[in-house]
């Protein structure tokens, strides 16, 4: 439990100085109740953690992406173990108008924008132990360009012509217009920023880590789940990309027919049907609580995309109703099969208890910071804590199996309580004595003790 000693790992980053006042921190997060700012922290700091100390930390650029990587290859890389890299991005609300990069952005818990900051995050993904480990955290600021780009691309979808109104042109292609090269892509700001992140990280990491996918969540339609973000994956990071498409993509299966004896060869066959899914592309089927699941897999085609598209969609249906839903997962790897397709996706969920714990435990919503550089290391501190937390727990968990987050909190505040009304003695314990004391007074307020 010695805190000081699992942060020593941290001096290829940071100095003497930074780590004595992280320990300090770290060990007041862990004890204390409430709001987790700046102003709370320093309440609960023990000698040499006053209010002005927590102040320099803060003030301090603090390189977070090297310090969570030292950390996780220290403690909690399994270098046997397979990973994926998952990235979304976390929305956290905010008033007022001095917060470095407030903006309104989609929130998909409000399921609208938002005034607030955005931040978006690479995590390791175990496939073993089924967590995520977030290594790389970055908030998401627009430029007056980018907005004003966002307003025109907007005015347009409003003021767009229906088809039904437009005047019927002649048939075919028009002239002048030539063959677009689909892995010509158009780069945007968050598409920039994702290669920089993915390239920083997958540098880092290379040495320890082999990462062949890049599982992204299709927060909103065509988010993720198109053409450039793909093209971007497969030419500048190397990897695999895993995402969704929408659901009413126009996917197509290949032409399989005889070839005309001129002209262009035929390219697209028929148009897939989700209705009526062809049924020799079936790999899996079967029934739960009346809801029939029909899991089809096939190297699909789609206008949009430069390359063909290893489809897993996934039907289900209502026995009672014959109602039907379907869901459209793709791979860039035509060889990975449809179970690790669907285990890959549901994985990338891992991420979203990041942001839950981060939240809810370490002060990613809690933060009242409004410059950059102070703004930057409270978000870096609660998901260094996140990565932490992990550590913590699992050593409980050896004789506790479903020890969590609160009890880990409990025992930390339990033994601070302790120690304090143990200085009140005239005689203070011997060493063992206070041991079996402190591991006695935690177990008071745990929820499993």
């Amino acid at each position: 439990m010695a805190i000081i000693t699992l942060l020593t790992v941290l001096s290829q980053s940071i100095d003497e100085t930074s780590i004595r006042q992280l320990s300090i921190i770290v060990t007041a997060v862990l004890t204390m109740s409430g709001r987790v700012t700046m102003l709370g922290i320093a309440r609960w700091t023990e000698q040499g953690g006053s209010y002005r100390t927590i102040q320099r930390f803060y003030n301090h650029v603090i390189p977070w992406g090297m310090v969570l990587w030292l950390f996780f290859a220290a403690y909690l890389l399994r270098e046997e173990n397979e990973y994926l890299l998952v990235g979304d991005e976390s929305v956290v609300s905010k008033a007022g108008k001095q917060s470095y990069g407030l903006d309104r952005f989609f929130s998909s818990i409000f399921g609208k924008p938002i005034a607030g900051l955005a931040f978006f995050a690479l995590s390791l993904v175990s496939v073993q132990e089924r967590k995520a480990y977030p290594l790389l955290v970055e908030q998401v600021t627009r430029s007056a360009a980018e907005k004003a780009a966002s307003q025109t691309k907007k005015v347009k979808v409003a003021t767009k012509t229906p088809a039904t109104s437009k005047p019927k042109g002649k048939p075919g292609r028009p002239k002048g217009v030539k063959n677009q090269d689909k892995r010509q892509i158009e780069w945007t700001a968050e598409m920039l920023r994702l290669k920089r992140m993915g390239c920083e990280l997958l540098e880092r990491v290379k040495a320890r880590v082999r990462i062949r996918y890049l599982v992204l969540a299709q927060r909103a339609p065509r988010h993720f789940g198109n053409n450039n973000v793909t093209q971007m994956v497969r030419q500048s990071l190397g990897l695999h990309i895993i995402c969704k498409l929408r659901h009413d993509a126009a996917l197509y299966l290949p032409f399989t027919g005889e070839q005309a004896g001129k002209g262009r060869r035929r390219v697209y066959g028929s148009k897939l049907d989700f209705d009526n899914m062809p049924a020799q592309s079936l790999v899996k089927s079967f029934t739960e609580d009346g809801l029939q699941t029909d899991i089809y897999q096939a190297t699909l085609l789609h206008k949009a995309f430069a390359d063909p598209l290893n489809c897993v969609i996934i039907v289900k249906t209502n026995r009672t109703t014959q109602r039907k839903a379907h869901v459209i997962l793709f791979s860039s790897d035509l060889e990975l099969t449809f179970a690790k397709l669907i285990d890959a996706y549901q994985l990338r969920f891992q991420i979203e208890f990041n942001f839950r714990d981060a939240k809810q435990f370490w002060g990613f919503e809690d933060f009242m910071n409004i410059n950059q550089t102070p703004l930057t290391n409270a978000v870096g501190l609660a998901f260094f804590m996140v990565n932490l937390s992990h550590l913590l727990v699992t050593q409980f968990r050896k004789t506790c199996p479903q020890f969590g987050i609160l009890d880990l909190k409990a025992h930390f505040r339990a033994r601070r309580y302790a120690l304090e009304a143990l200085k009140l003695l005239p005689d203070f314990p011997d060493p063992i004595l206070l041991e079996q004391m402190l591991d006695t007074m935690p177990a008071l307020g745990s929820i499993h003790p």
